[in-house]
């Protein structure tokens, strides 16, 4: 037999009547079990020695079998090394102290035979020896030291103390309780689909199985031909849309807003059209202006173009920022079809990982992170000669800091142009930090909306915005609906409720079309919500925050609010981001309700009691800078020169607790250095568009020769999740992502994902085959080019590791430290940071398989705090990799770790009644051990 080869059944090697050489395994009274397996057929040699397979406390033998198997024949893949006895025996995990200990009392009480554990023997005799027979494995305990980063010395306390940072909360009622407990309805709702899919899955499982053919998602590409033809036979049958959807989308979708009118009316038609001769000499009088407009009256889409057309896009570029990378796209490609070019040409657009622009570009439209980096590598903004901040009420983090930077720009340069855009009535706040500048109003076509509340809170939003739109489509007149909802599970509950509840009015009501929006909706059924209502009947468009400022509906006649959102909230001692929903704030319960009145007179049905409104809703927003980690924009900062960050003129400043805890996860990146200015490292990091971890780790895989790896795992982490998970197909999707499964955890899984798409010659059918999205994990291989032109600009090598993926988790260590959790006593982990109890998340390659060290990519908080995308590793690797946060803890004294987990004893029968009186100085002081009166 060649070595090397598979064995797939014992009948291929031996046949009737042939001598062969076998082990004993087992006997049981008259049974003798007997073994082939791991016995040299040449000198009957035992390769596994027998007794290793009776050792309880090592089941690393079931990893060597498979192993073997993977791998093929074993002189070809596995190192075997001499043992005491002049026996091979394979590299194999060291016991620890307390197993050996454990093995000898369980011996000397006679339990269990000395003959079964002789690895207690053999480890002793290896150790005299010096021979390397078994891995180490220390047991380190390691703690966060104490110092803090010099630069920060003695402030953090004090900063802490005298911050002048009032960090605004909403107030609690009514709304933030009604917040906390959810809807009862969508809850309902998911765990009767939930079973209804369980059920459907045990009734596929019984019938023939359709995928026996493509389990393996290594599998060649000619064997995959029947997968192929399935996926463009069967996906109809196969994956049946919900009925509400099947409807809204029966009919062929024509896309965009239905109008006949040629683009030159469409342009002039808009309210912004009547002022532009006095927008242009606004612009011409003053270098910083405040434009407000509603949304709809055409500033984003027109501006631009008046300015190029007066000739300012001849002396540099029109720039305008906006916060959603959709809206970039989508208004660049509104705006090329407008001036009538290509999409590159004269109108382009930029955003992260994505550069559609050419020399010839003349107006660009860009997201407001895309211009920060753009001031990093030229703070004068020497290429443009206007910068327009769009839907700057927003107030994203980037945008926040570009108020700051163009402040200072334009200082240095009288002939830039700065116009800043708001749809709401902040603009007073916006020209008091612009030194007073000038405002200029363009009116919207509004009409007067009638608002109503309800008379008292309700326990559940949504039911109570399902009913109330039943109620307006029974009784009130023509108009369509506008229903705020906080996201995407909500909206589609919803939309399948409401289907259902109006087809059991049966045939006679008029019909409602019930249309979805959310961001992760493809585009053919956002533009839906453009189409006229059928004659007789109307439209119900259900959305998520996106319908306030960002796209404007014709026909809306009814809004209605239920006075949510879904926010991102950061909290700075725990590092962790949660995603909550929490109430609206009177400027945002004013933008919704002026959605009803553009076409005419409408109506706002607030679900929340007008005490609320005027109590427990904040005036505005809080603005991004006060609730997200800010160690990637400190970085940026820096990178720009900007190092008393203190008095940094941010519009609002952001906590200083949050300054001070994304200061020391820097410095201990290595990114600043004692004084806390920036390194050369951290200059580099500076120049990937992510998080500062994410370039730590990118940058130190190069010297560790692991760089090919951590390119892709990178790239993955820097995009959605490529794993698809229709409720449909649960289990079958679970079982194909578990063939990625890495045993050490989540980031090795993914680099599995991509290599094997890699392998498949980056086919979409294999994609579809292991429920992969293939746009998702396409542009993922976009980010990889990316970072590696970056990696090629810094001359650095990309080499690959091979099989040694020690070192990927190894070079992960150097950027997620911080993300260390040790597994608990008692269930769960524990973080090494703060102590905070986490839990790994059920869809992990770790879940139910316990590591006693992990670092994790996030936490999540939904119903627990979760660790998203866990890794297995040495605590050793953690020191090593950050020697200025973590050390090894003392050996002389009890850790802090092992002082939290010691028992308290609960009674204790030798103390007097009154012993509790005494103090715990007076004790020691008598006593001088700390004891009871003697």
């Amino acid at each position: 037999m060649q070595e090397g080869a598979r064995v797939n059944h014992p009948s291929d090697l031996v046949s009737r009547g042939q001598p062969v050489k076998v082990k004993v395994v087992s006997i049981e009274g008259n049974r003798i079990g007997l073994s082939m397996k791991e016995v040299d057929q040449a000198t009957g040699m035992d390769l596994i020695p027998q007794k290793r397979l009776a050792s309880g406390a090592n089941m690393e033998r079931l990893d060597g079998a498979s192993s073997q198997d993977r791998y093929g024949s074993l002189s070809s893949e596995v190192p075997v090394i001499e043992g005491s006895s002049g026996r091979p025996m394979r590299n194999r995990k060291r016991m620890t102290s307390p197993e050996r200990w454990e093995i000898r009392q369980l011996i000397a009480s006679g339990v269990a035979s000395a003959a079964d554990y002789p690895d207690l023997e053999e480890e002793y005799h290896a150790t005299l020896k010096g021979e390397g027979a078994f891995e180490e494995e220390e047991d380190v305990d390691i703690e966060v030291r104490d110092e803090e980063p010099p630069f920060l010395a003695g402030q953090t306390k004090q900063s802490l103390e005298l911050s002048p940072i009032r960090v605004v909360k909403a107030p609690d009622g009514s709304m933030n309780r009604a917040a906390m407990s959810g809807t009862n309805l969508a809850k309902e709702r998911r765990e009767l689909k939930q079973s209804e899919a369980q059920d459907k899955a045990a009734e596929l499982a019984a019938e023939v199985d359709l995928n026996a053919q493509w389990q393996d998602p290594m599998v060649a590409p000619e064997d995959r031909k029947f997968a192929a033809d399935l996926r463009n036979t069967q996906q109809k049958q196969d994956e049946p849309l919900p009925e509400w959807k099947r409807v809204t989308m029966g009919k062929n979708p024509s896309l965009g807003k239905r109008t006949d009118m040629p683009i030159k009316q469409q342009r002039e038609s808009l309210p912004v059209f009547k002022f532009r001769k006095q927008l242009l000499d606004a612009v011409k009088d003053n270098q910083l202006m405040i434009v407000v407009g509603d949304t709809g009256s055409g500033k984003t889409t027109q501006l631009t173009q008046y300015l190029a057309e007066a000739g300012y896009g001849n002396n540099g570029i029109i720039g305008c920022t906006q916060p959603r990378r959709v809206a970039a796209m989508s208004v660049a490609k509104r705006v090329s079809e407008e001036v009538g070019c290509r999409l590159g040409a004269e109108v382009g657009y930029t955003i992260r990982f994505e550069d559609c622009t050419s020399p010839e570009t003349k107006i660009k439209y860009m997201t407001d992170g895309m211009l920060q980096r753009e001031i990093l590598m030229d703070p004068d903004l020497k290429k443009y000669s206007v910068i327009m901040l769009d839907e700057a009420h927003e107030r994203t983090i980037a945008t926040d800091i570009l108020f700051g930077l163009l402040k200072k720009t334009v200082k240095r340069r009288p002939d830039l142009r700065l116009i800043v855009t708001s749809a709401t009535l902040d603009a007073e706040k916006f020209s008091e930090y612009f030194n007073g500048c000038p405002i200029f109003s363009i009116p919207g076509r509004t009409y007067p909306v009638e608002i109503m509340y309800s008379k008292e809170p309700e326990s559940d939003y949504l039911d109570a915005a399902l009913i109330t739109v039943m109620q307006i489509h029974l009784t009130e007149a023509g108009g369509d609906i506008l229903v705020f909802l906080t996201g995407q599970e909500e909206i589609d509950t919803s939309c399948e409720i409401l289907y259902e509840r109006m087809k059991a009015l049966g045939p006679t009501v008029p019909e409602l079309v019930i249309l979805p929006v959310y961001s992760a909706l493809p585009s053919e059924m956002q533009s839906r919500i453009f189409e006229p209502a059928p004659p007789g009947g109307r439209k119900v468009i259900i959305a998520t925050n996106i319908a306030e400022t960002s796209i404007t509906i014709d026909n809306i006649y009814y809004v209605i609010d239920p006075g949510f959102v879904k926010q991102n909230a950061y909290d700075p001692k725990l590092g962790m981001d949660s995603l909550v929903v929490t109430p609206i704030s009177q400027a945002q319960a004013k933008q919704r309700a002026g959605r009803a009145g553009r076409t005419g007179p409408g109506k706002c049905f607030r679900l929340y009691t007008e005490a609320a409104y005027q109590s427990e809703m904040l005036p505005t927003t809080i603005p991004e800078i006060q609730r997200q980690n800010l160690s990637h924009t400190i970085l940026m900062l820096k990178a720009m020169g900007i190092n008393d960050l203190l008095h940094f003129d941010f519009m609002d400043p952001p906590p200083t607790n949050t300054m001070l805890t994304a200061l020391e996860e820097l410095y201990a990146l290595s990114a600043l250095d004692d004084e806390g200015l920036l390194t050369r490292l951290g200059r580099k990091m500076a120049d990937f568009p992510m998080e500062p971890a994410l370039a730590k780790v990118l940058i130190a895989s190069v010297d560790m020769g692991c760089s090919e790896e951590i390119l892709s795992i990178v790239a993955m982490l820097s995009i959605q999740s490529v794993f698809y998970r229709p409720k449909e197909k649960q289990q079958q999707a679970d079982q194909k992502k578990s063939k990625f499964h890495d045993p050490h955890g989540d980031h090795l899984t993914l680099l599995n994902v991509y290599n094997g798409w890699k392998n498949s010659k980056f086919n979409n059918a294999w994609c579809f085959e292991n429920f992969i999205q293939a746009r998702q994990i396409r542009r993922a291989q976009d980010v990889r080019q990316q970072l590696l032109g970056i990696m090629n600009r810094y001359r650095h090598k990309i080499v690959s590791c091979g099989r040694n993926t020690t070192m990927v988790r190894q070079a992960l260590c150097t950027g997620f430290f911080r993300n260390a959790a040790r597994k608990d006593p008692q269930e769960g982990y524990k973080t090494l940071v703060e102590g905070t109890p986490v839990y790994m998340h059920p869809s992990s390659a770790l879940f139910g398989k316990p590591s006693e060290h992990v670092i994790y990519h996030t936490l999540v908080l939904t119903t627990k705090e979760y660790m998203h995308c866990t890794t297995s590793i040495e605590p050793k690797w953690l020191v090593e990799a950050a020697p200025t946060f973590f050390k090894v803890a003392p050996t002389d004294r009890l850790s802090k770790r092992k002082k939290a987990e010691r028992i308290q004893p609960l009674h204790n029968r030798f103390a007097g009644e009154d012993d509790w009186r005494l103090s715990a100085q007076r004790r020691q002081g008598r006593g001088g051990g700390g004891g009871t009166w003697g």
